[in-house]
């Protein structure tokens, strides 16, 4: 006598469950994060306290929503670091152009003037 395996016990129907209550958190947490980025401008914040402000709030929005919208919070680390590095390391990359970019152009105004 050979026991089936029920229905309710395969692998589709034991899949991992979010409670709604973190959904509602996040998202609650993501509007207060967006009220506060238009506080800034608000506010009339000038320079790089309103750019580093407006920065901050935004890398803090994109990383909830990466993490619990689009389930990152619940993969293998492996792939983890595979979507999450390329971008960083496009970033520094980015990062080192912008100043040697700039060393460029101090060293071009100083002797060609």
């Amino acid at each position: 006598m050979s026991s089936s395996p029920s229905p309710s016990s395969s692998p589709s129907s034991t899949g991992q469950q979010h409670p709604i209550g973190l959904y509602l958190k996040v998202w609650g947490l993501l509007f207060v994060l967006s009220t506060m980025s238009y506080l800034v401008d608000y506010f009339h914040f000038q320079g790089y306290l309103r750019w580093g402000l407006i920065l901050v709030f935004m890398l803090l929005k994109a990383g909830l929503i990466v993490a619990v919208f689009m389930h990152m919070a619940w993969e293998r680390l492996a792939l983890v670091y595979a979507i999450l590095v390329p971008p960083l390391a496009v970033l520094v990359l980015v990062g080192l152009m912008a100043a040697e970019a700039d060393h460029t152009f101090l060293t071009r105004l100083l002797f060609f003037r």
